[in-house]
């Protein structure tokens, strides 16, 4: 059987510039392809911007990115297309529609071939995609992931926009079950949708071979938390350090970037807790798994995800976790090996859901083994399967 010919289609995925930016889209991308059956050209779009001075933070980083790059052995496109600030939302997917339709018609006049579109992330992207996959009579495949289903159908162009790639996909994943359920509430057919979750990569996120060494080399000397994400306010990073304020015994690290920075700098100074919190920045994805494994349980006070990669990557590394109750994460934490989902997502609730985790605290193998089933894949047979559905073969 031929390998299924893809064009993955997202603004969520990383570059030179970023490259922490949507490497959950990337991951399951290259499991798809390692299975063999599937190859993929992907067009990640990226707003024009005219200067990469820093001080202009995420845009400047959005117009370093190269045109066209290969990672992890997939070809990479990075056109333009024009976006406004704060008034752009109603007219941004007609904008990447416009810059992208001679991007595909380039692409095939170059003898390139694709039986499907797999787009991710549903506004702006999404809805670009099928105006695209009409236009080249391309079937389409659109995954969501969060705040695409959860909060922009709360806007009435996005919600209306959001409902028309429902009526013209060919199917559609979610990465949760929450996220299909509210996918139905917004008129979609209960066939139309796929839950098909986020995996890890229980290869590079594993319990480290000499824990009391990283802990050494990372100044480490109390119990230890880690909340990785980016600085944004969604994140709930302000909750886990007004959290720390009550305990005392324990030390925090949070891995991430972001415009909260500053913000979350002055409360850390505010409660005198720059002793026992350190803001480490944006940290490369292979650095990750020691992090984990240096500390003993990481924090996720998120108000909002789709499929939280955070919690399963912490549990391979036989780390466990304490995390919101939000949509999306019990089907994520469902035993105590796993961790505890917080009563409260409040400074705190946190502070009661670590002390309850650690009294007392899971085995680090347990845990470990807890994530081992939650390998890609599932999710990679489950792809095969919805696009060979798509495309009839």
């Amino acid at each position: 059987m031929a390998p299924i010919r893809l064009l993955t289609f997202s603004t969520l995925y990383p570059n030179a510039a970023r490259p922490n930016h949507g490497v959950f889209v990337e991951n399951r991308l290259r499991h798809l392809l390692a299975s063999g059956e599937a190859t993929s050209t992907v067009v990640a779009p990226v707003p024009y911007f005219p200067s990469r001075d820093p001080r202009f933070g995420d845009w400047a980083r959005h117009a370093a990115a190269p045109a066209a790059e290969t990672r992890n052995g997939i070809a990479v496109l990075h056109p333009r297309y024009l976006s406004i600030p704060k008034v752009g939302m109603s007219v941004a997917p007609y904008l990447m529609y416009v810059a992208m339709v001679p991007v595909l018609r380039r692409l095939l006049a170059d003898g390139n071939r694709f039986d499907a579109i797999d787009a991710h992330y549903f506004y702006p992207d999404g809805v670009a995609a099928v105006w695209l996959g009409r236009r080249f009579g391309l079937p389409v495949v659109v995954t969501a992931r969060g705040s695409d289903i959860s909060q922009l159908p709360d806007y009435p162009i996005p919600r209306r926009l959001i409902r028309g790639v429902i009526a013209q996909s060919a199917a559609m994943i979610t990465v949760s079950a929450a996220l299909k359920d509210a996918l139905l509430a917004l008129g979609a057919p209960n066939q139309k949708v796929t839950v098909l979750r986020n995996g890890v990569d229980t290869a590079l996120f594993h319990p480290p071979a000499d824990r009391d060494a990283l802990r050494r080399e990372r100044g480490l000397t109390r119990k230890t938390l880690i909340s990785v994400g980016l600085l944004i306010e969604r994140k709930g990073h302000d909750r886990t350090i007004e959290a720390m304020a009550k305990l005392p015994e324990f030390e925090l690290l949070i891995a991430g970037e972001g415009p909260e920075r500053d913000r979350l700098a002055a409360l850390i100074a505010r409660l005198s807790l720059t002793d026992r919190v350190r803001l480490l920045g944006a940290r490369p994805h292979a650095e990750l798994p020691a992090l984990y494994g240096a500390a003993d349980a990481s924090v996720l006070a998120s108000s909002r995800e789709g499929w939280a990669n955070v919690l399963l990557e912490s549990m391979a590394c036989g780390t466990p976790v304490v995390a919101s109750n939000i949509p999306g994460n019990p089907e994520v934490v469902r035993t105590r090996d796993a961790g505890l989902i917080v009563k409260e997502n409040t400074p705190d609730g946190i502070v009661a859901g670590v002390r309850a985790l650690f009294d007392p605290l899971p085995d680090r193998a347990a845990t470990r083994a807890y994530a081992e089933p939650f390998s890609w894949d599932e999710t990679t047979a489950g792809q095969l399967a919805l696009f060979r559905r798509v495309i009839g073969v």
